[in-house]
């Protein structure tokens, strides 16, 4: 495992992330608990070190099965856990954004009982909430870490003008955007947070799963999969254009022995001086130690010029020329 300075945080974290949407059993394919709570242990024999959570991952169900996974192991010392607040997850079926200070609050007591720890290491906002003041939502936040509760303050899906202002009233020391082959809009924002000495910790890494090239037809999924919901490449036009990004990953793979796009994917985005650590989800032991093998190995520059171009005809849409 490769680690870096999650900006100035002074948490010097793997470049590779565990995220806990898909273990929180809602929205992705399901696997019994015993399998993704291997998975988690799995993580940190690996040397991950960071892992990423929040409480609308299924109501607290994924911070939950942290909890009861890290406990027993007594490694809380040896880990970092973000999570996040301001989003809440209605009925099984849709998010709602608050960012009202009872529930800033309410949700960081229950994530500390979920997670069975008595401090968060980071605490992003999930979601801006509009119709909230970031004077209360960040207010609440600096309260939280003068009580120690929390350690760092960051942002997730914020923008360059939102952390800004939210940087008047908190130190904003993380960013979150979505970030990957198949997603590239957010590049100019986290080149400006580098400079502002932020971490940025990205998700998506693996585009919900394309990036690994398991899937090369289009499929249906159900109204509430996260392929269907969130993520918009599953589909076309994008999912053709996808397919021929995967092509040049192909030709790359093979010349490493045929290791795994998704190693690929996760080393693309790891090797930019912008992104501190990559968060990619996994459900079972063996995508966990596939994820991580990205760090045994790197691509080369003509490798990365390769992908780069790929990236921005796939973006412009000349891939379909």
């Amino acid at each position: 495992m490769r680690y870096t300075e999650l900006g100035m945080t002074g948490m010097n974290v793997s470049q590779i992330t565990l995220g806990t949407w898909g273990l929180g059993g809602a929205g992705w394919d399901p696997y019994d608990e015993s399998t993704r709570m291997d998975a988690v242990r799995s993580a940190i024999e690996c040397g991950i070190n960071l892992i990423d959570t929040a409480p609308a991952y299924n109501n607290g169900a994924a911070e939950r099965l942290l909890g009861r996974t890290l406990a027993p192991q007594k490694v809380r010392d040896q880990v970092y856990i973000a999570t996040k607040c301001g989003n809440v997850f209605m009925g099984g079926k849709v998010y709602r954004r608050d960012g009202s200070a009872g529930t800033v609050r309410r949700q960081c007591e229950e994530s500390l009982e979920n997670l069975q720890t008595d401090h968060i290491d980071l605490m992003l906002v999930h979601w801006p909430d509009p119709n909230v003041p970031f004077e209360e939502t960040f207010g609440t936040l600096n309260d939280l870490k003068r009580e120690g509760k929390i350690l760092h303050i960051g942002v997730s899906n914020f923008t360059k003008e939102q952390i800004q202002e939210a940087g008047r009233i908190s130190k904003i020391e993380v960013i979150q955007p979505q970030y990957s082959m198949v997603y590239t809009e957010t590049e100019d924002l986290m080149r400006w947070a580098l400079e502002e000495g932020m971490g940025c910790m990205t998700y998506g890494s693996l585009g919900g799963g394309i990036l690994t090239g398991k899937i090369r037809e289009v499929r249906e999924y159900d109204p509430a999969d996260n392929r269907n919901r969130f993520y918009k490449h599953f589909q076309e036009p994008m999912f053709s254009r996808v397919m021929q990004l995967l092509s040049v990953m192909d030709e790359i793979a093979k010349d490493h022995g045929d290791v795994p796009l998704s190693q690929i994917a996760l080393n693309w985005s790891c090797g930019k001086d912008y992104v501190s650590t990559c968060i990619a989800g996994a459900q079972t032991r063996d995508k966990v130690q596939e994820n991580c093998a990205a760090a045994d190995w790197e691509l080369s520059e003509e490798e990365v010029r390769a992908l780069d171009d790929a990236v921005l005809a796939l973006k412009d849409g000349s891939l379909e020329e």
